[in-house]
């Protein structure tokens, strides 16, 4: 390595720019905030004088206007100092070019009918394929179904693997799934390996053919069963719920046939369906990656840890060696226990009509967190050092031993892969995990629906660093959600995740006082406590609209010196959060909507990719969002025909009223694709009849009842 004077980092750290101009705005804000709140507590109507409606219209506000400017400041933690990280693989590979660490890649699926098989090989190709030493590469497939036909397709993969994975390392291939890589070549951008290329596709079309037959007979042919050992294991087979252990080795650096088509050693392939027993619990996505890692460590125990989702498939095959800059750097490599990559996703449409692709979450606020100590770990894409996921604290003694890495591993080969395979299962038994510490101090942590997060902060909390790594071209690309329905269940599953993490015995809130610094405990309290975000945004979409339909003013007229603050903060906050969304590469969507027969006839994903918003079938979630909608068009519009049509006083009630007025004009325009499903759709992807019903007679009897009050 040479001396210091010598001495190179393999990676670089800078910080953004504009931090100064953004905290003189931001205390600006601040000022406004406080003013708002000083009118709130000194205009407080007197109950005998007032109407009862009012008096509770404005106490409300008061609490929800608190929330948003304690909240707001929150969010601001993620501005302060954000950090971007640079990787150096050049020097990575000149420096430790012998010494690389042993990988452990797991792939996670549960359910065949809503991850294809074909999908999922595709994204265990993806990663066999990273420019890296292919002996020290180990990929493990980890099925909670326990499908037959998901190992049927792995084992299909893995010889299809022995050409695909010399043509990606001949041709420099980018992406290495097979079917993303093949949506956008085709022999005439590349004429010099046209022949190699139709060769590699006929190939890829058969086994995806013979893989989508197997699935939809539901059974794989008697004749295939024969000729392999391992599909034996399914004799004891019950149910998804109820199987033994099924493990299988289908490629190993001890087996003489694991290799391409041009004799190189292939990386270690393995597929695992963990014991599963009714009664026992079986944890989910952590148990299954706990059972992983037990397993990983008795047949290749490799040092570092990526752990992908089923649908994630790798798009840059140098994000190993750049996640390892971070992780072998001398000076703070021994300080980083895991690198978090962003989510991305291929098929997010340029308006990204349901927000999936979280451009400011993954393009700022992540960025932010890592000027704190680091990102949490959102359960994809993450790169681990296995001690860290072992329970092991930090101490400024820990050193880098890659030397060392591989080190046990010759030790386990000396067995026979037979052997190796059974003393493997028993790690991965319902029981094991009785009377120990996984899922409490060891693995990924139980009883949290977002078990990656907790995971995360728990390892932080034991003094560990972490890393956000976005790299220009995307390290890994997903399937985002295609429908509103989809997409509301996904949030809803977060904020719910988010609040356990609140309650529970680490919450950022009070547990992590003086284990991670303030600004990330900031960052932290930001996300759990989305969940809080609903009442008074529900109360700000819901009592100053119905305040209006009555003519009561919840806040100041223009005419008065309190107008500013309100106007200000408004304004300047929305502004921003505009210009920092159109910066980060968001776009503004047309919602021009013309009604076609062509439309009506159109699947869900035609929708999609029309910017067309899919509602689904009837939900309480949609008949909310729907019932939300109209009582601020209804208020409105009935406002605007009793005091500006039919009263003489309408320019002055105007005046007053001004805020309300604009507050449900902006619903009512933010809400026009929820009006379209309403009345204008004739498609599928409308909303249902019976949710336009119920939330008509829900809006018009709020608006009713809430006149008739006082």
């Amino acid at each position: 390595m040479g001396t210091d004077d010598e001495y190179y980092p393999l990676f670089e750290t800078k910080r953004g720019k504009g931090r100064v101009p953004y905290k003189i705005f931001s205390f600006s804000l601040f000022l406004g905030i406080c003013f708002i709140w000083v009118y709130r507590v000194s205009y407080i109507p007197s109950r005998p004088r007032s109407q009862g409606s009012e008096y509770w219209g404005w106490i409300g506000l008061l609490f929800a206007e608190l929330w948003f400017g304690l909240y707001w400041l929150l969010r601001h933690a993620f501005r302060w100092n954000p950090l971007f990280r640079q990787p150096f693989a050049h020097t990575l590979s000149q420096r430790y070019e012998n010494m690389l660490p042993g990988v452990d890649i797991f792939v996670c699926t549960a359910d065949p009918a809503i991850e294809p098989p074909v999908m999922v090989i595709n994204t265990v190709l993806s990663v066999m394929a990273y420019e890296y030493p292919t002996e020290k590469l180990s990929v493990y497939l980890s099925d909670d179904a326990g499908s037959l036909i998901t190992f049927y397709a792995l084992l299909e993969a893995s010889n299809f693997a022995k050409h695909w994975l010399p043509f990606c390392k001949r041709f420099k291939v980018e992406p290495t799934s097979p079917a993303a890589y093949f949506k956008t070549i085709t022999s005439l951008t590349y004429p010099n390996n046209a022949k190699d290329l139709v060769a590699i596709k006929k190939l890829y079309q058969d086994m995806e053919s013979r893989i989508e037959n197997a699935a939809k007979l539901g059974q794989v042919a008697e004749e295939v069963r024969s000729k392999h050992k391992a599909f034996s294991q399914w004799d004891s087979y019950s149910s998804r719920h109820d199987h033994d252990t099924i493990l299988q080795i289908l490629l190993h650096g001890k087996d003489l046939s694991a290799k391409d088509v041009e004799g190189n050693v292939m990386p270690t392939l393995v597929y695992l369906a963990r014991e599963k027993r009714p009664h026992f619990p079986h944890n989910f996505k952590a148990g299954a990656m706990n059972s992983l890692i037990r397993v990983s460590s008795m047949i290749s125990n490799g040092k570092v840890i990526l752990n992908v989702d089923c649908d994630m498939y790798s798009n840059n095959s140098q994000s190993l060696r750049d996640a390892l800059c971070f992780f072998m750097d001398e000076d703070k490599g021994h300080e980083i226990a895991f690198v978090q990559t962003p989510q991305n996703f291929e098929n997010v449409t340029k308006n990204d009509l349901y927000g999936g692709a979280l451009r400011v979450c993954y393009e700022l606020e992540f960025h932010g967190m890592d000027g704190f100590g680091g990102p949490m770990y959102i359960g994809t894409g993450c790169f681990h050092r296995r001690d860290t996921l072992c329970g092991r604290k930090f101490s400024d003694q820990y050193k880098n031993d890659w030397e060392s890495a591989d080190k046990n591993i010759d030790q386990m080969t000396e067995a026979s892969l037979h052997e190796l395979e059974e003393k493997s299962k028993a790690l991965a038994s319902c029981t094991y995990e009785e009377n120990t510490s996984w899922g409490k101090e060891m693995g990924l942590l139980y009883g949290c629906s977002v078990e990656d997060v907790i995971t995360g902060l728990s390892i932080q909390y034991r003094g560990w660093k972490s890393v956000y790594y976005n790299p220009p071209r995307k390290a890994f690309l997903g399937v985002a959600p295609t429908t509103l329905p989809e997409t509301l269940v996904q949030h809803k599953r977060w904020s719910e995740g988010g609040f356990q993490i609140l309650l529970s015995k680490f919450s950022p809130a009070w547990y992590a006082l003086g284990l991670i610094s303030p600004g990330l405990q900031m960052t932290y309290c930001y996300y759990d406590l989305w969940v809080f975000n609903c009442w008074p945004t529900l109360y700000y979409c819901i009592i100053p609209s119905l305040c209006l339909l009555k003519g009561i003013p919840l806040f100041p007229q223009i005419s008065s010196p309190w107008f500013i603050p309100f106007a200000y903060v408004m304004i300047g906050d929305s502004t921003y959060c505009l210009l920092e969304f159109l910066w980060l590469g968001g776009t503004m969507q047309d919602s021009a909507f013309t009604i076609s027969a062509k439309v009506a006839e159109e699947n869900v994903s035609q929708r999609y990719e029309k910017d067309i918003m899919e509602f689904g079938n009837s939900s309480p979630m949609l008949t909310i969002l729907a019932t939300l909608a109209l009582l601020n068009l209804f208020c409105l519009v009935g406002v605007l025909l009793k005091q500006v049509v039919m009263s003489e006083g309408g320019l002055r009630f105007c005046k007053t009223m001004t805020m309300q007025v604009l507050l449900s004009g902006v619903l009512i325009l933010i809400n026009i694709p929820v009006y379209q499903g309403l009345f204008l759709r004739k498609d599928k992807g409308r909303l249902p009849s019976s949710v336009a019903v119920k939330s008509t007679a829900l809006a018009l009897s709020a608006c009713v009842l809430f006149t008739a009050l006082g």
